[in-house]
């Protein structure tokens, strides 16, 4: 990827001033919860930067690439997931990948998304619609990926994933993501978080004697709902790290009753493995005769712009 730097010298000041991103991994409840919070400041800076989004596109774009980071510390080693998600509003919807490395990559399938009428809130429900969301799981030893698709059901992409993970894995999960933008559309601040309530394994058998009882079922159910409450109780994680909040903060005070642990730190980017070599060699796979043709355009490079990235690629015709 040709990584584009921040001109604006306001906006990069205040993005130094922060802390850096970083993803922290965490356990609670003694095992039965998991869950992650990313602060991705500039993780959505340089997605805006490398795609080009305006504000609403931003936004849009913005959120589908937190979740998708966010989806990380679900895979298995050496996995790849691609998350395309279709719908027949004004969007159209979008498609980003993630990998297991810590990487994010992703773009519209609307680069501008058409508005009729001004802003009167971030609600996305009008821009997105009806439509199907479908994830793609890719291992390097599988002989063909595994995908599973769901009806699109909420409208809102933080609550069609966590149905998404309702209806493929049966856990109880919840996202949230937040962008937030200073009075000249720049953002400022950006984060998200996940939390899985994971099945209890062999609920209250001991010495194989003795079942899950009802008390169990009602000891979940309030599990859930403690977890629910202090999930909903989050703050707008977007201006809460834009205004210099801690990462840590949120986990140990969000959730404290639980006991929460941290288990992991790692560093997620937005970025693509692609590179003008990779782009060489399709255009060498071309038929002798468009070869030629791309030759004799007056000596002009052969411009290739990376869907995934927004990177433009300007290759020589003696390259080929």
């Amino acid at each position: 990827m040709i990584r584009k730097q921040i001109e604006d010298k306001e906006l990069r000041d205040h993005i130094d001033s922060l802390e850096k991103d970083e993803m922290v991994v965490f356990v609670m409840a003694e095992g039965r919860v998991r869950g992650a919070l990313f602060h991705g400041t500039s993780f959505v800076n340089q997605m805006r930067l490398q795609q080009n989004t305006g504000i609403l596109e931003t936004m849009v774009l913005g959120q589908a690439c937190l979740c998708s980071a966010l989806m990380i510390p679900t895979m298995t080693e050496m996995e790849h997931n691609v998350w395309r998600y279709e719908c027949d509003g004004p969007a159209k919807g979008f498609s980003v990948e993630a990998d297991s490395t810590g990487f994010v990559r992703g773009y519209l399938l609307e680069d501008h998304i058409p508005i009729e009428k001004p802003l009167e809130s971030w609600d996305l429900t009008p821009f997105l619609g009806n439509g199907t969301m479908t994830v793609t799981k890719i291992h390097p030893n599988d002989k063909t990926p595994q995908t599973s698709s769901v009806e699109i059901l909420y409208k809102n992409i933080t609550k069609d994933l966590a149905w998404y993970y309702q209806q493929s894995d049966q856990i109880q999960t919840a996202f949230n993501t937040s962008i937030f933008m200073d009075p000249k559309g720049r953002v400022t601040g950006a984060g998200g978080m996940f939390l899985q309530v994971l099945p209890a394994t062999g609920g209250t058998i001991k010495d194989g004697d003795k079942k899950s009882s009802s008390s169990d079922f009602e000891e979940d159910a309030r599990l859930i709902e403690k977890v629910e409450n202090a999930f909903s109780a989050c703050p707008s994680l977007g201006k809460w790290f834009a205004e210099k909040g801690n990462i840590n903060d949120i986990v140990m005070g969000l959730f404290r009753e639980f006991n929460p642990v941290i288990a992991v730190r790692r560093k997620v980017r937005y970025d693509c493995p692609c590179n003008e070599s990779y782009f060489v060699n399709h255009l060498k796979s071309l038929s002798v005769k468009d070869i030629e043709d791309l030759k004799n355009n007056d000596g002009k490079p052969v411009e290739i712009v990376c869907r995934n990235c927004g990177s433009v690629y300007r290759i020589s015709p003696d390259k080929l």
